[in-house]
């Protein structure tokens, strides 16, 4: 029998008003797909109303909290559940967050830029696409330079805002110039599985970026963003396929906020198919 080795490290809770299931759903999933443990980043609280339709409120984070330990406590010898966030990289919030990330001890601090959000968008969108691209890769990069996240969050999601202007060879120059920076910070980037359920059907970050990060040593993580139970760890045999093509040979996640790695083939073999779902 295969050895545990690998974490979901990217889900949800019903807290965020868009997932579904208790932790302990996610936790049974986890565990019939023979991961080691999983990680809960739900959508973390934000000042002045900041979209709170997506998210828990401020005085929900206790209740974040009590969720994720009684998973950990029902799951104690069989699946490692870990406290961790979703933080969303939004100007002027960094000292919100840095508060936010010291109440109690985090294991995996993803960040985020939602500019999807009414209030993002408000903000900086001014008509044009493909400002609005470069508007987020230059996000992208300024987050990895704050220290406040341990991975960025599924790094080419703009392309799912307005597909019809995503024209790789137009943004890439500004891709690479993002993640010229990113790789300074040493900060890791996740390879995000859900995007195949999204407008443009392919992980994120696409392939090409994928390639841009292996160039520049960039360490990937990954996670399916499940927002329902039976999401946890989807499709991470073909991303770690994908990661294998790109150049990769190993995967990463975080305990601690200490990025640890396993090979890729390790990871692979460890592995199995869900059963009585």
């Amino acid at each position: 029998m295969s050895v545990p080795l690998l974490y979901e490290s990217h889900c949800h809770t019903p807290l965020c008003k868009h997932a579904y299931g208790d932790p302990v759903e996610y936790a049974a999933q986890a565990e019939r797909r023979g991961l080691k443990g999983i990680i809960f980043t739900c959508h973390c609280p934000l000042p002045d109303g900041i979209s709170a339709g997506v998210r828990m409120s401020p005085d929900q984070y206790e209740d974040y909290i009590a969720l994720v330990t009684a998973a950990r406590n029902q799951f104690a010898g069989r699946v490692d559940v870990r406290l961790g966030l979703e933080s969303d990289y939004f100007p002027g919030t960094e000292k919100w967050l840095e508060r936010l990330h010291a109440k109690v001890p985090l294991h995996h601090v993803l960040g985020s830029v939602h500019m999807q959000v009414p209030e993002y968008r408000a903000r900086y969108f001014i008509g044009d696409w493909f400002e609005y691209q470069k508007t987020y890769f230059k996000h992208l990069a300024e987050s990895a330079e704050t220290g406040l996240f341990d991975t960025l969050a599924h790094p080419d999601l703009v392309k799912n805002e307005a597909p019809h202007a995503w024209i790789w060879s137009r943004i890439e120059p500004f891709v690479e110039r993002a993640l010229d920076r990113i790789a300074a910070t040493g900060v890791a980037m996740e390879l995000n599985t859900s995007g195949r359920q999204k407008a443009i059907r392919e992980f994120n970050p696409n392939p090409a970026m994928l390639r841009l990060m292996r160039e520049r040593d960039i360490p990937v993580v990954l996670g399916a963003d499940a927002h329902v139970p039976q999401r946890v760890s989807e499709g991470y045999e073909d991303a770690m396929q994908s990661l294998l093509d790109a150049g990769y040979t190993e995967i990463n996640f975080f305990l601690d906020r200490q990025r640890q790695t396993v090979p890729i083939a390790d990871a692979l073999k460890s592995l199995r198919e869900p059963v009585g779902v």
